[in-house]
């Protein structure tokens, strides 16, 4: 078998250039300029084609290499499965599945039952599938879903009917009907003419959705616990407590979607864990397994799982199916994963370096005018640029390439909203390592702050 030592990397660039379609990439630029291919990943660090080094503060790109690259004892577990037990669809059960599952619910207080697929698109339509067919068996009229501006759920057209980022659905329509938007909960770009109680204030705004919805009409909301690709919003005091009131008051079921924040991205197992909620349904992907073998899960209370438990109803049972859900790859991964955040105290790591990545942030902020807010929570950190703080006039998203594309010249990968929000793809995204130390954090914040100076506004 050949190695990536073996690969003539030139012709591996140029392979590339001819076959390959990549993901959220403009192709035409391609043509002339080589296309990024990553050989080789080590802890914090991953390696080009061309043998350069980057520092990778995104874990992946996409939020998803939680506990670094290089791990030989997850790659062994998954081996070793494959060999014992490759597959068997998800009728049946596997032993790493079924210890993965009885694992993550000791984890997650309330929740009861984990069904398996293989992306988080896939969770969160089997989330909308259960909202929709628990409707259907009690007469069909709750089967509404409400989702929030600015938040993002998965790239299917359903998933994305529940997305509200403008530009990620633009040329996909029509979309899949049933689907409505409440408003964003982004206290930086506060909606009402007084900041007081905003997080209250914010949540009674779904509640006036539904008010006008119809509460009979109205089954489950989908919130991200922080909004992600959306400019890492986090919540305001006072909003989820009183999304949790609005949803028990109208019988509403709350569905929420970690497939960026589960599995220790914000010092807590889940991030919903920060604000003393219980979801009825909890999705999860990308940290599961920390990109090591694809999995995902969608988690409900035993009381969403009772409602296909109708032996009298042919039709009652949940009748779906993911192929790959079926994988014992995914959960042996997983389980592997889990042990690693566990025993190498990740979470607490994840809370000490998450303070010290917002105090430095914190630090460019007062050096550099055009960063008009610095949020996060744990190792989820966003921040916004603006033309003027006064006015909180967007920078352009063209600024942002220019940062990015200058902290990859520095061998520092960072992240961006990315074509989502119509004139607000203005934060840079930062979601490194949950391994991550302060020697990482500095040379992270050094580029940014080398590439402000080189093309941000002082």
């Amino acid at each position: 078998m050949n190695t990536t030592a073996d690969v003539d990397k030139k012709e591996l660039v140029e392979s590339d250039r001819k076959h390959m379609w990549h993901h959220l990439t403009p192709h035409k630029p391609l043509e002339v300029k080589d296309p990024m291919v990553i050989v080789k990943g080590k802890g914090m660090r991953v390696w080009d084609a061309k043998g350069k080094e980057h520092l990778d503060a995104v874990s992946g790109a996409v939020w998803t290499v939680n506990v670094g690259y290089g791990r030989e004892s997850i790659a062994n577990a998954v081996r070793d499965q494959l060999v014992e037990m490759c597959y068997f669809a998800g009728s049946a059960g596997n032993v790493p599945g079924i210890k993965f599952a009885e694992k993550l619910i000791s984890k997650m207080p309330g929740m009861s039952r984990v069904y398996y697929s293989n992306s988080g698109s896939e969770a969160n339509e089997k989330a909308y599938k259960i909202v929709r067919q628990i409707a259907a068996k009690n007469g069909g009229k709750k089967h509404k879903i409400l989702y929030r501006d600015r938040d993002y759920h998965g790239t299917t057209i359903t998933a994305l009917s529940s997305s509200g980022q403008i530009e990620r659905k633009a040329q996909y329509g029509p979309y899949t009907p049933g689907f409505v938007e409440v408003p964003h909960c982004c206290q930086y770009r506060c909606q009402f003419d007084d900041e007081t109680n905003y997080g209250v204030k914010a949540a009674q705004e779904i509640e006036k959705v539904i008010l006008a919805e119809g509460p009979d009409t109205v089954g489950a909301l989908v919130l991200e616990p922080i909004t992600a690709g959306g400019g890492v919003i986090t919540p305001p005091e006072g909003y989820f407590e009183t999304v949790q009131e609005i949803c028990k008051k109208y019988n509403v079921l709350l569905h929420i979607d970690e497939v960026v924040c589960g599995l220790g991205r914000t010092g807590t197992w889940f991030g919903y864990q920060h604000y003393g909620i219980k979801p009825d349904i909890v999705t999860m992907a990308k940290g599961v397994a920390s990109g090591y073998a694809a999995i995902s899960c969608t988690v409900t209370t035993e009381e969403v799982f009772n409602q296909f438990k109708d032996g009298d109803d042919h039709m009652g049972y949940f009748r779906d199916i993911s192929t790959f859900g079926g994988c014992a790859a995914g959960p042996a991964a997983a389980l592997e994963n889990m042990r690693i955040i566990e025993e190498e105290n990740l979470l607490e790591n994840v809370t000490e370096m998450g303070e010290y990545l917002l105090e430095k942030l914190r630090g460019l902020q007062n050096k550099y005018k055009v960063i008009g807010d610095v949020r996060g929570k744990g190792l989820f950190c966003g921040m916004e640029l603006v033309l003027d703080r006064k006015t909180k006039e967007p920078a352009p998203e063209s600024m942002l390439v220019q940062i990015a594309a200058d902290c990859m010249e520095q061998g520092v990968i960072i992240g961006r909203t990315n074509r989502s929000l119509d004139g607000l793809n203005n934060t840079i995204c930062l979601s490194p390592a949950l391994i991550c130390t302060p020697e990482d954090l500095d040379e992270v914040v050094d580029a940014i702050d080398g590439a402000l100076s080189r093309h941000g506004v002082l």
